[in-house]
Parts: C-alpha cells; sequence; structure tokens
C-alpha cells in the first residue's frame, strides 16, 4: 500500500467489535511508534497497553460523562493504549526552553500517529482522545505523580457496517503558501 493509501484510510473509530485485538498487532503498533523520530532522539514517551478487560473498562468509564458524553463509544474497545510523557532528554529541554516550545508533546503526537498509521495497516481502528480524567487515569494505573498521561487511543476491529468516510478538510490553497505568509 502507498503511504497516501494508509493515510487515507486511517480514520478515528468509534464503533468496535469484541474481537480480540492478537497481542502480534498490538507489538507491530508499539514498534511502529517506538521508532518514531523525536527532538534530540529524547524519546520522551512511554505505552501502557490495557488489554485486561477490567481495568480497561476502568479506565474507559473516566472518558466520559454526563456532561460530556462524546466517547461513549470507549468501553466497547478491546484495548486503550494510555501515553505518558516523559521527561525529555537535557538537551531536548533546553532547547524547548530557549525556543519556548514543547518539543515532548511534538515527539508524543508523532509517535502516536506512528501507532495509528501502524494499527490502520493490520486492519485495526483507532481513536485518539483527549478527554478524559487525568486524576482518575492515575490512580487506576498507578502513575507517579510527577507523570502525567497525555494521549488515550482506543484500540480494535472496527464494525463491518463501520464505513470508510470521505474525509471532510481544507482545500490545498487554504492550508499552504510558498515563500511568505500570503493567507487571505
Amino acid at each position: 500500500m502507498k503511504f497516501i493509501e494508509l493515510a487515507n484510510l486511517r480514520q478515528s473509530v468509534r464503533r468496535y467489535t469484541d474481537k480480540l485485538v492478537e497481542p502480534e498487532k498490538i507489538d507491530n503498533c508499539i514498534e511502529a511508534a517506538r521508532i518514531a523520530p523525536s527532538a534530540s532522539n529524547a524519546q520522551p514517551w512511554k505505552y501502557i497497553v490495557i488489554d485486561n478487560p477490567e481495568i480497561k473498562n476502568k479506565i474507559a468509564d473516566v472518558t466520559f460523562d454526563k456532561l460530556m458524553s462524546f466517547n461513549k463509544f470507549v468501553p466497547q474497545a478491546p484495548v486503550i493504549i494510555v501515553l505518558i510523557a516523559e521527561r525529555p532528554n537535557f538537551k531536548s529541554q533546553i532547547g524547548g526552553w530557549l525556543k519556548n516550545k514543547e518539543f515532548n508533546l511534538i515527539d508524543i503526537g508523532i509517535s502516536a500517529e506512528h501507532f495509528c498509521l501502524q494499527a490502520a495497516e493490520e486492519g485495526l481502528g483507532t481513536c485518539m482522545l483527549g478527554w478524559y480524567n487525568e486524576r482518575k487515569v492515575k490512580q487506576i494505573l498507578e502513575i507517579p505523580k510527577n507523570k502525567r498521561p497525555v494521549l488515550l487511543i482506543s484500540l480494535g476491529y472496527a464494525e463491518k457496517e463501520y464505513k470508510q468516510r470521505t474525509k471532510i478538510r481544507k482545500s490545498k490553497e487554504n492550508i499552504v503558501c510558498y515563500n511568505k505568509y500570503s493567507f487571505k
């Protein structure tokens, strides 16, 4: 498959079957995430794979509430991945401080997308989640106080009826200009 085909295939999946995800497919996704580039090779991430149904359900339950119910699909996913922001190496920290950029979060985003693209290649669906009760996630997973779960990813097989959606994206003219800022 060409990369552009894979990029078009990858979408946020919000309906999963109850089919278990094979450990080797999870390992392939982790490997793709592991080899992602990072500022000064800091690799400021740790991955927690949650495939134990009891723990997974506890985490899924803290991704939505009565007011914010848009993540109610998460309990369907057989696996949840939790990305932990790790302290970047000294060189990346200094660079981030000098440039006022959170390179570690950029790096985590790149690693997470590597994970999701590999999942699509494996025939799996994913959805990156930014809405969840961070305090409860830390408590459930016994994450140390000085560590932060910055992203969750639901993982599983999409329902057969879950069709590939046409991506609605801005036109190239609305996102790119050459040699100077020239948007209207």
